[in-house]
């Protein structure tokens, strides 16, 4: 078996019941990690060998592996080991003290997954008794007692995060008002305050993606002025959603028909954005062709 450590890595994600295992594995899907989720640690191979096929279109792969394998958890160290002489392997265990546990259970009103008849202590000693190594042999291990899910997600984020990865990725949308504004998006500005282009009769028929149109639009008074306040406007907005680790957004331009304003201040704006730290931004015209 022979993996480019230097290309694809293994993640290995485990540890205690209630540490946040799900946060985890959301804050590494959101990254580009392929993520498994509760995969017997038997399993493990396989998933290497399906890694080893896709070569670089599966770079980066994560296995949440716990004590939800019963049984066939005890063989994960052995399995880890073996997995070590060929795969870029890493361990993560993340931990959290017994009080915030039994807390975090307790709210969710669900029983612990050694719990039995016992109580939700003695389902936790049980499994940390039986972790103790695993923790030990553990790459990183992450106590999570006095993280919520957003500081968690954040960590993660910080850890694993490719150089040169986006914190933020924007989605910069034109759509027009006629048809109803965007549900999902999270930031809306209206471009009729500008002159339509609809009733120059050379323009009408072309868009705000052809140059003679971005030239009117972005022409007009009051356009780049538009444009260069809302994006010192957006900076610490933006910034502050990389912080609280929301990691994508709308920005949706609207005007009458979604055709000619709209389209133009997109790109214009989709430009000045991207430039942003830390931020990826893409286009999408919801109403374009649509009239």
């Amino acid at each position: 078996m022979t993996v480019d450590s230097e290309q694809q890595e293994m993640l290995i994600v485990t540890g205690m019941s209630g540490a946040g295992r799900s946060t985890v594995g959301n804050a590494l899907e959101d990254l580009g990690w392929y993520v498994v989720d509760n995969l017997p640690p038997q399993m493990l191979r396989p998933l290497v060998e399906l890694v080893e096929r896709a070569g670089t279109s599966l770079p980066r792969i994560a296995a949440i592996v716990d004590i939800r394998g019963r049984d066939f958890f005890s063989e994960l160290r052995e399995i880890i080991q073996a997995l070590r002489t060929g795969v870029n392997v890493r361990v993560v265990f993340l931990d959290a003290t017994d009080s915030v546990l039994v807390r975090r259970f307790e709210s969710v009103r669900r029983p612990h997954p050694l719990q039995g008849n016992g109580t939700l202590l003695d389902g936790i000693g049980a499994e940390r008794a039986r972790l103790a190594e695993l923790r030990e042999a553990s790459d990183i291990v992450v106590d999570t007692s006095d993280l919520n899910i957003h500081q968690l997600a954040t960590l993660i984020t910080e850890t694993f995060a490719e150089a040169g990865h986006a914190g933020l990725r924007i989605t910069m949308q034109s759509f027009g008002f006629k048809y109803g504004v965007p549900s999902d998006a999270d930031l809306v500005a209206d471009a009729r305050f500008l002159p339509n282009p609809f009733w120059i009769p050379e323009l009408r028929h072309l868009t705000g993606d052809d140059a003679v149109v971005s030239e009117y639009v972005l022409g007009q008074p009051g356009a780049m002025e538009f444009v260069e306040a809302y994006v010192k406007a957006l900076e610490p907005v933006l910034a502050g959603y990389q912080r609280e680790n929301k990691r994508h957004a709308t920005i949706a331009i609207g005007c009458t028909g979604g055709k000619h304003r709209s389209v133009a201040l997109v790109r214009e704006l989709a430009k000045r954005i991207s430039a942003l730290p830390g931020v990826a931004v893409s286009v999408k015209d919801r109403d374009l062709g649509r009239e």
